[in-house]
């Protein structure tokens, strides 16, 4: 199962830390992958409704085997496409109200309360109860919950 902290949250949203780069480092020091809003305008932010925090392109490709790269913007998208070989670790993919979508990795990125969905990541499944039995990732402000209940049952 992949573990991903929504936007750095582990155990409950913390709206005002959400997306900041030193909260999305705690996650993944604490062993989650991490689920983050990313902006291009020239320039790399995260941020969720909007870009908040600048970061630099070094810091996505530092951590980029611990990131799930929600684009925000379309700019974001041509960027991480029109640059391919130097992205071409990145695990980045666009969505809004989608039932689901592909990542670049290929992962069925679904939408709260489509679930169960065969081989996919499970995001948000607290918002509606989501069945995740059939899932290979969840993605959810909970996810400690969510490890350590299913490796309880293990």
């Amino acid at each position: 199962m992949i573990y991903i902290s929504h936007r750095g949250n582990i155990t409950g949203r913390v709206v005002n830390l959400e997306n900041h780069p030193d909260y999305i480092d705690s996650a993944i020091k604490d062993g989650y992958c991490v689920e983050i809003d990313v902006w291009y305008n020239g320039e790399w932010w995260l941020g969720h409704d909007e870009p908040q925090y600048p970061i630099s392109s070094d810091w996505i490709l530092e951590r980029w085997e611990h990131l799930w790269v929600h684009c925000k913007n379309v700019d974001s998208i041509i960027e991480f496409d029109s640059d391919s070989k130097r992205y071409k670790d990145i695990n980045y993919f666009w969505h809004e109200n989608d039932t689901l979508t592909l990542t670049s990795y290929s992962y069925i990125w679904a939408y709260p309360g489509k679930q169960p969905i065969l081989n996919s990541i499970a995001v948000m499944p607290e918002i509606n109860n989501d069945n995740v039995s059939k899932c290979v990732g969840i993605c959810s402000d909970y996810i400690k919950r969510y490890k350590d209940e299913i490796e309880q049952t293990k």
